[in-house]
């Protein structure tokens, strides 16, 4: 990789130990992913900050940051949703011991760093401004990505962080003209009329994904047969894809043509498949909270549920309307929030239903209108029942507390996707040879290894605990990483998957070293900050040619690591 004068300056600690630790974390992710050189960006949008979603990791990470920081923010930098409104803390209920007290610390952690506290995970709805930038929210990657002049690669906390305090990113993914390209194409066959609508699309598009195509930079769908399109329909459709590593999408009609195609697969989305998925999703239980808002919700959401609720009485404060500073600022100069708030929900500010703990002794079964919403309240993170209706069918759920299902939906049994997976038993030998990060000179490891050909959600699947890996579907499923060789192709899911994994390596439940078949954003940065063995780029693919169980050696010298397996579990 060639450095400028002022990179190569700031890697030698001349502008101290803070921006040295950020470009070299930086410089390591542009070598694996075969960048040259690393650019100059115009804004940084840095995720981590509920205790919820960042854990024990993320405020280790900041409390040894801050005490020996001799660096600040050196671009334009927001930071994403807190992980709940510290004015109404009391009214949220929420039940865990020093909640508020974490939450403050990474707030004045972030504030030493000299980024702003805008908690917000939709900074689009500003301006967006054109060049490249290093953003770590995926749903807003996606909206910047498919519909502003800006672009981002689907960057981790940790890496949006060292660009913010180094003020470069490496060149590579979606930042180049060549790797914006649809690999997907997606025929929808049926009207969309409401934003739901085409958060299920965007949902379903990434339940389609085979492991056996080439996705390099995740999904990109070129979408075909949308008729209508408004800003909630962008952001829905954005938001959702993301839950699947979606960082860019073309819309045919609605968003500049992409200059060629590299289609992977054709699918069509027709009415039955958007029926089926609101069966599946409607209440079969009484709902105990209803959550609109995520991403947060934009002035006209609020607006809409302003209009649905006037006049409506919704006991026990059931209905939870989520979004900004900016926007409750905008709404309460409307009436917007009064109406809401007088007909007996809440507006919270400054958090997003997808962090927040909620009283689980209280909240056992959530209605929402966001698939985003759905994907992480469901998973290892509350773990909370999860339904989707359209917003008009959740104003009706809020306003009736024995209301089991609605009128428009029908029940019916559903099972949970098994993933598809390649792997097949091997035996024989295997030597291969690989690459290492540029930070890590030399190092030999021995263990045994775990392996899958299927992505790893590090966030809200993996036990922040044992390092269990918690996802119905999964090959892995059940097992534990800790103190085993991981083999995987990449993470996918939240870009706050590198503080899951600082936390399992600060307890002793992390994995004793990681090999990625795929770029991995997510991983990358972790090993880097912790020097934890990392390698990449094999001869062979090792996420096929390795068992699970094999007793593997791993050994890097001069930036080369080889791979060699002592024993094939017992073949």
């Amino acid at each position: 990789m060639i450095l400028t004068p002022e990179q190569e300056n700031i890697l030698e600690g001349k502008q101290g130990k803070t921006r040295q630790k950020a470009i070299r974390l930086l410089i390591d992710l542009g070598k694996a992913a075969k960048a040259n050189r690393l650019v100059p960006v115009t804004s940084a949008h840095v995720s981590g900050v509920s205790p919820l979603t960042g854990g024990d990791g993320l405020i280790k990470f900041l409390e040894d940051l801050v005490s020996d920081s001799d660096g600040t923010a050196v671009v334009e930098t927001s930071l994403n949703s807190a992980g709940c409104d510290r004015n109404r803390f009391e009214e949220m209920d929420i039940p865990v011991k020093d909640y508020v007290e974490k939450q403050q610390m990474i707030l004045d952690a972030y504030e030493k760093l000299g980024i702003e506290l805008s908690l917000s995970c939709t900074p689009y709805d500003n301006i967006l401004e054109r060049g490249n930038a290093s953003w770590a929210e995926s749903n807003a990657v996606c909206f910047a990505n498919s519909y502003s002049e800006l672009r981002t690669n689907r960057e981790s906390g940790l890496s949006a962080l060292a660009t913010s305090l180094s003020g470069y990113t490496p060149e590579y993914g979606l930042l180049l003209d060549e790797n914006r390209i649809p690999n997907i194409k997606i025929n929808v066959l049926c009207e969309l009329n409401e934003p739901v609508d085409y958060s299920i699309l965007g949902d379903w598009i990434g339940k389609q994904i085979d492991p056996r195509w080439k996705l390099e930079f995740g999904p990109i769908p070129h979408i075909h047969g949308i008729k209508e399109f408004d800003f909630e329909s962008k952001k829905a459709l954005t938001a959702a894809s993301a839950n699947y590593g979606s960082a860019l999408l073309f819309v045919d009609s609605f968003t500049k043509n992409p200059d060629k195609t590299n289609y992977q697969a054709e699918i069509d989305f027709n009415y039955e498949d958007l029926q089926k998925r609101y069966s599946e999703l409607a209440p079969k239980t009484k709902v105990d909270l209803v959550t609109i808002g995520c991403p947060q919700a934009s002035i006209e959401e609020i607006e809409r549920t302003a209009e649905l609720v006037d006049g409506k009485e919704i006991p026990d404060k059931r209905l939870w309307v989520f979004t900004s500073a900016i926007n409750f600022d905008k709404a309460k100069k409307e009436g917007y929030v009064d109406i809401i708030e007088s007909a007996g929900g809440m507006v919270l500010r400054e958090t997003c239903p997808e962090v927040v703990h909620y009283n689980h002794d209280k909240v056992k079964h959530i209605l929402t209108n966001s698939m985003k919403a759905e994907h992480y309240l469901k998973s290892g993170l509350n773990s909370i029942n999860t339904s989707v209706s359209r917003l008009s069918e959740c104003i009706k759920f809020a306003e009736n507390k024995d209301l089991v299902t609605g009128k428009t939906v029908k029940s019916i049994k559903t099972k949970n996707k098994t993933l598809i997976t390649n792997k097949t038993l091997k035996t024989g030998p295997l030597e291969s040879s690989g690459k290492g990060l540029e930070s890590q000179s030399e190092w030999e490891i021995t263990g045994e290894a775990l392996v899958t050909d299927v992505p790893i959600t590090f966030l809200g699947f993996v036990n922040r605990e044992t390092g269990t890996i918690e996802e119905e579907g999964h090959p892995l499923d059940g097992i534990s990483m800790a103190n085993k060789i991981l083999i995987f192709p990449k993470g996918s899911g939240s870009t706050v998957a590198p503080y899951v994994l600082l936390g399992l390596f600060y307890n002793g439940n992390g994995p004793k070293a990681i090999i990625n078949t795929d770029l991995d954003q997510q991983t990358i940065p972790a090993c880097s900050l912790l020097a934890v063995p990392y390698a990449h780029s094999f001869e062979d693919n090792p996420c096929l040619e390795i068992n699970s169980g094999d007793k593997i050696n791993l050994a890097l010298k001069d930036d080369n690591v080889s791979l060699r397996i002592i024993d094939r579990n017992g073949h």
